[in-house]
C-alpha cells in the first residue's frame, strides 16, 4: 500500500506541467510533521554467531511516530535543497524461531539526509514535487534486548550508516503567505550491521536491511 501511494505522487508529479515558478531562487521554506517510521529490519547476513542463534532466526525493527522538521532552500525556481531533523526509536525483535524475543532495545536513530528536489506546477496551485539524495543514519544509546542479554550479550552497537533516499510529495496552498498543508513520503536504502559484545568480546554481528518508509504530514511555511 505505501509503495502505491509514493507511485500515486511521483505520476502527479510527472504529470503536471511546469508554469510560473512556485518559488524563486533564494526562498526558504520550514516544514513541521507528524512523522510515521516504518523499518524492515531484516537479516541480510549473519556474519559472526558466538551466542547460537536458532536456525531460522530473522526480525523486524518496530514502527514509530515522531515529530520532524525539514528546511528547504531554492538554488533556483521549481529546484531546491532540503535537509530533515529528528530523532526515532526502535526496538529490534525476533522473528522465527526467535519470534517474540527482542533483540535491540531503544535504538535512536538520527536519519540525517540531504534531498535535491524538483518542483512542478504553477504559482497559488498544487506543487508536487520529487527528490533524491544521499543519507547517513546515526544510532544513539542502543541496548541489547531482553533475549540477547539472556544469551550472555552485556552490550549492543549499531555501525552508522550511509545510505540513500528517494522521495516524493506535494505542497498543497493554503493561502497566499506561503502558509502550505504538506504530504511527504521517502524510501530509503541501507545495510546497517549490528554487533553484540560479551564484555569487550563480539559474540555477535549481523548485517540488516533497515530500508524504511518515512510517511509524513503537516505544514509548510515559505519566507
Amino acid at each position: 500500500m505505501k509503495k502505491q501511494h509514493l507511485s500515486l505522487i511521483a505520476l502527479a508529479a510527472a504529470a503536471a506541467i511546469p508554469g510560473q515558478a512556485a518559488a524563486k531562487a533564494g526562498d526558504v521554506q520550514f516544514k513541521i510533521f507528524a512523522t510515521y517510521v516504518a523499518p524492515d529490519g531484516k537479516i541480510s547476513d549473519v556474519k559472526l554467531d558466538r551466542i547460537g542463534l536458532p536456525a531460522g532466526t530473522q526480525t523486524k525493527a518496530d514502527d514509530n511516530v515522531t515529530p520532524t522538521v525539514a528546511i528547504e532552500y531554492y538554488v533556483a525556481d521549481h529546484i531546491s535543497l532540503e535537509t530533515i531533523a529528528g530523532v526515532t526509536q526502535h526496538d529490534v525483535n525476533g522473528r522465527g524461531a526467535l519470534s517474540g524475543a527482542t533483540l535491540v532495545s531503544n535504538a535512536k536513530i538520527v536519519p540525517a539526509t540531504l534531498t535535491l528536489k524538483y518542483h512542478f506546477g504553477k504559482e497559488g496551485d498544487i506543487q508536487p514535487y520529487v527528490g533524491a539524495g544521499p543519507s547517513y543514519f546515526i544510532f544513539i544509546d542502543e541496548k541489547p534486548g531482553a533475549t540477547t542479554r539472556s544469551l550472555g550479550a552485556t552490550r549492543q552497537k549499531m555501525g552508522d550508516k550511509f545510505g540513500a533516499a528517494l522521495q516524493a510529495g506535494v505542497d498543497i496552498p493554503v493561502n497566499d503567505k506561503g502558509l502550505a498543508l504538506s504530504f511527504d513520503a521517502k524510501r530509503y536504502f541501507l545495510r546497517p550491521t549490528a554487533t553484540w559484545y560479551a564484555g569487550t568480546t563480539e559474540v555477535l554481528k549481523t548485517r540488516h536491511r533497515l530500508d524504511p518508509w518515512v510517511i509524513s504530514a503537516g505544514f509548510a511555511f515559505r519566507f
